[in-house]
């Protein structure tokens, strides 16, 4: 029920958050819990699915929904690690443990199928990444300021460095990750491209995150395999 798990016949010695910011992907979504749950089980972790959801039919802005969802999270539970997961992604090694790094933040989908299992370029930090809440406040957690796809990623990278941090990475052979994608045409993959900054990071972080997060929370429902966080 709402997506929370602990092992039955031992002790946890992780509590993991899983958040996945949402806007109208069913299908991703049930391929998505139909294997994470069994994956996360198998490791043995306690954890919870939250599925952090932006109403209406503006710019979809990932980074804020996962400011949202750990400020919602941390009222549940003192969570060891924020796992951000992005709703089409899924796991292929039972290796690729769903636990912070003790020191800095740890960017865990280093290999996906789209790229070939490699790094589009050396900084990036998309897909999937775990953060302690410590790690995440501070650097002030993600920016606010993001709508519309891509560029966020960068910014977090940036953010990550300016706070006295550094990125570490689940090494390729246990960081892979398949690509969901049911859009038939796209098979024939374009090259994919990094999107340009639009932000003056060094500028703008310590003054566009958690400690500017304001939202309208619509509802928090417990449904079978996620809880469910809507937000205007």
């Amino acid at each position: 029920s709402g997506g929370h798990y602990r092992p039955p016949h031992c002790f946890a010695r992780y509590k993991s958050a899983i958040l996945v910011a949402y806007r109208n992907q069913e299908q991703h979504l049930h391929h998505l819990l139909y294997y994470i749950h069994p994956f996360l089980q198998r490791q043995q972790l306690s954890y919870t699915i939250y599925l952090i959801q932006q109403v209406g039919s503006g710019s979809f802005n990932r980074a804020k929904l996962l400011n949202v969802g750990v400020r919602e999270a941390m009222k549940d539970e003192e969570w060891d690690c924020l796992v951000l997961h992005d709703v089409d992604l899924v796991p292929e090694n039972d290796y690729n443990l769903y636990i912070c790094d003790e020191y800095y933040p740890k960017h865990m989908a280093s290999a996906m199928d789209k790229f070939q299992y490699t790094l589009p370029y050396k900084s990036f930090f998309g897909g999937v990444s775990a953060l302690t809440p410590e790690h995440y406040m501070k650097m002030n957690g993600f920016p606010n300021t993001y709508w519309g796809d891509g560029g966020e990623n960068d910014d977090i990278a940036t953010r990550i460095h300016l706070a006295g941090m550094k990125i570490v990475r689940t090494s390729p052979h246990l960081g892979r990750y398949r690509v969901m994608d049911y859009n038939e045409e796209t098979e024939i993959q374009e090259p994919w491209s990094r999107p340009p900054s639009r932000h003056n990071t060094r500028k703008t972080w310590k003054g566009d995150g958690m400690n500017t997060l304001q939202f309208r929370l619509l509802s928090r429902t417990k449904h079978p395999l996620y809880t469910k966080i809507t937000v205007d």
